[in-house]
């Protein structure tokens, strides 16, 4: 009999606040992370992007350290972390991992010419400096896979945990906005002139954004937000940028993901979706959804709150799917207005109640990769 996995603690760093409650409460109000900045050192042209202020990360991490040898996406990490390690009093030992999830890291030292920037791009060394200002006793694990790194890590750390190799695991993900990414995404096409309109007729792209967000998964129950019931990640190696045109690797995903929660797909009762709004996602999305007979119940992308956040958004996505279901309430999925996929999907147009037993954070990423996790909300008896 495996173990069961649970969600214990949860936080996040966006620019719509620095802990879960007040990322809800912007969500509450309709507030956007997404603004319009010109920074030439990122990009020649003003841009639409969701970025968080230096002085605020700078000032929250001068309350929890005097060190100044972190990098900026460091402090954004050790920050996510720092509150649930606190509050979970789980001893770091043998027994406890460390995954960091990431798209693309400390690209940003690839500016300075020099072999001490070069040596701290590296995703391990990214990986053991946030480990070290916690004193992690395990070495820590990287998984970066690119945009379903956030909630591929779930799917690992659930793995590790039934595997009996470890019983708590802290998960951080994470990425910022840099010049590598934003030319990256221009040079594709692909980035929104306006703020990101997922699922619509008139969107035209991605808005980029950055956040940290963090969790603890764990074989205990107490103290437990979620349950992790089922997971799949699927590669279907179509194209080194673009999504299978039927949604083979997410349909297959999702459809293994619900054979291991053992429910059915009219038992779940919200999906969060991956929701870019480039104009091949989205469609594959809708394809994807309609093959597993999803297409009525209630899906979000929360793309047009945070904008892309690469390797963070399934984790971030996950800790805000998880208050959804906590708190009985669907977001609503923001910029959203007139379906523009050919598959009609059921687009949350507005916040609204509702009961959510059950749901699935889906992802998907350049070179076909997927990842469909279910989750199971912990019914607490009273005694």
């Amino acid at each position: 009999m495996l173990r069961e996995i649970y969600i214990t603690e949860t936080n996040c760093i966006t620019p719509l606040g620095f802990d879960v409650e007040s990322n809800i409460s912007a969500i509450l109000r309709g507030d956007s992370g997404i603004q319009l900045h010109s920074d030439v050192s990122l990009m020649p042209n003003p841009f639409y992007a969701s970025i968080i202020s230096n002085e605020k990360i700078n000032n929250a991490f001068a309350k929890i350290s005097t060190e100044t040898k972190y990098s900026r996406l460091e402090k954004m990490m050790i920050l996510a972390l720092e509150p649930i390690i606190k509050n979970s009093n789980v001893e770091l030992n043998s027994k406890t991992a460390f995954i960091l999830s990431t798209t693309k890291g400390n690209v940003t030292a690839l500016k300075d010419n020099s072999e001490e920037s070069f040596n701290s791009a590296h995703l391990d060394v990214l990986a053991q400096n946030v480990a070290d200002f916690f004193k992690f006793q395990t070495q820590p694990i990287v998984v970066s896979n690119a945009c379903v790194s956030g909630i591929l890590a779930v799917s690992v750390a659930k793995r590790m945990i039934q595997s009996e190799l470890y019983d708590n695991i802290f998960v951080v993900a994470g990425d910022e906005v840099s010049e590598f990414v934003l030319s990256g995404f221009n040079a594709f096409q692909a980035m929104s002139e306006l703020p990101c309109k997922p699922y619509s007729k008139n969107r035209t792209g991605i808005s980029l954004g950055e956040a940290t967000a963090a969790i603890l998964i764990s074989a205990k129950a107490k103290n437990a937000k979620i349950k992790v019931i089922g997971d799949s990640s699927i590669n279907d190696a179509n194209h080194i940028s673009g999504p299978s045109r039927t949604g083979e690797g997410l349909f297959r995903s999702i459809q293994n993901a619900l054979k291991e929660a053992q429910i059915e797909a009219n038992q779940l009762d919200y999906i969060s979706a991956h929701g870019t709004a480039t104009p091949y996602n989205d469609e594959m999305e809708a394809i994807a959804l309609t093959r597993l007979d999803l297409q009525n119940v209630p899906v979000n992308s929360l793309k047009g709150f945070y904008g892309h956040t690469l390797g963070a958004s399934g984790l971030l996505e996950t800790v805000i799917a998880i208050e959804s279901a906590n708190q009985n309430k669907l977001f609503e999925s923001k910029g959203f207005d007139e379906i523009g996929v050919s598959e009609v999907v059921n687009v949350i147009e507005k916040n609204e109640e509702k009961n959510i037993e059950y749901f699935l954070k889906t992802a998907s990423g350049f070179g076909g990769c997927n990842t469909a996790v279910v989750f199971e909300k912990v019914k607490h008896e009273l005694h």
